[in-house]
């Protein structure tokens, strides 16, 4: 881009964010700290201003803080238009503009998609629609699932030992909750960190009396007359009594509203090349959208340029601020994302953290 065109850019463009997440508010103070001054708007499928996720398994669990006090902290003011509770539904390429579900549509210079990922439901429907069945993921399902922990349940099962799974049965158990943890894999985290730390995550949970059982599957949910679940059926002939089920089997990420766009998306994510720049169908990279956070799926030097989604909290901050640094910069000042995988987690007292 020209000198010219990128200072009328900066100075009276219209810049469009969908998905008024981490990725998408990080990204977005970036472009007014790299001296944005045109129009910004904020596309946002839930309610509410962006908030802060890992506390949904950790402190609003555990009664030590509201899941409706949450809020990701402000780097600065936005000064932007927030377009919230209304989806995006529809991209427009050729005419650069962005069709939300409520008919209206919003014109863009620069796209920045940072839409992430939603909670994986249960597969069978009507199970997932019985009372006391939950996933983990937004506020609302957070303040739900605490209120439901509040009431004392006499068993809770938590079906999927990954991460969130593992958090939830901690905070079940520092509450004093019968917890039992379904997971069809060897060990808890084993898909995550392997072998040899799932085995002393999965000493850790029977340590802290979870009842712990893997290499088996839930094959059903049963609700009693008055359509609450009342147990689990699972893939060794057993079943379990249980009256809350959380469902924490991972994510689907957010691009079916891309279907039919001509973006490269699809259930894997939104391929971007290093520079957070989108891909078309063709595999003709754009120069006008680009990708953030969970969402997108970027070539990693550290492995072999695999195009690879990183579902960590650090990686949608430091995508973000790069794709707004490239989204206003000359292709000369480019950077691109390098980005090392890094993550926590705290679950039973103890303090799990990886690099690389």
């Amino acid at each position: 881009m020209a000198d010219a065109a990128l200072d009328r850019l900066k100075a009276d463009g219209r810049i469009v964010v969908v998905g008024a997440s981490l990725a998408g508010l990080r990204g977005a103070e970036t472009l007014r700290d790299k001296g944005f001054k045109g129009s910004l708007t904020m596309i946002g499928d839930e309610p509410y201003e962006p908030y802060d996720r890992p506390p949904l398994s950790k402190q609003a669990l555990l009664g030590k803080g509201a899941a409706e006090r949450t809020a990701l902290p402000r780097r600065r003011e936005l000064d932007a238009e927030w377009r919230l509770g209304v989806p995006a539904s529809g991209l427009d390429m050729a005419a650069k503009r962005v069709k939300l579900a409520d008919g209206e549509e919003v014109s863009y210079d620069r796209l920045l998609i940072a839409t992430g990922v939603r909670a994986r439901p249960w597969p069978n429907p009507a199970e997932a629609e019985l009372d006391g069945v939950f996933v983990l993921r937004t506020r609302d399902d957070g303040a739900a699932l605490a209120r439901r922990l509040d009431a004392g349940p006499r068993r809770v099962l938590v079906i999927g030992a990954g991460f969130t799974g593992s958090e939830i049965a901690s905070a079940c158990r520092e509450r004093g909750l019968e917890v039992t943890v379904a997971e069809r894999g060897d060990a808890p985290l084993v898909g995550a960190l392997g072998g040899v730390i799932g085995a002393v995550a999965a000493e850790m949970q029977r340590e802290n009396g979870v009842d712990l059982r893997t290499g088996v599957m839930v094959t059903g949910l049963e609700g009693d007359t008055t359509g609450r679940v009342r147990a689990a059926h699972f893939s060794d002939g057993t079943s379990l009594e249980c009256d809350v089920v959380v469902v924490s089997l991972g994510a689907q990420r957010n691009t079916e509203w891309l279907i039919g766009s001509g973006l490269g998306a699809g259930p894997r994510g939104i391929a971007c090349d290093a520079g957070c720049r989108a891909f078309d169908i063709r595999g003709i990279v754009t120069d006008d959208i680009f990708v953030a956070g969970d969402v997108a799926r970027s070539p990693h030097p550290l492995f072999g340029y695999q195009f690879l989604s990183l579902e960590h909290w650090g990686n949608a901050v430091s995508q973000a601020e790069t794709a707004a640094h490239n989204m206003l910069s000359e292709s000369t000042e480019r950077r691109p994302h390098i980005w090392v995988p890094a993550f926590w987690s705290t679950q039973f007292g103890v303090n799990i953290k990886s690099v690389g």
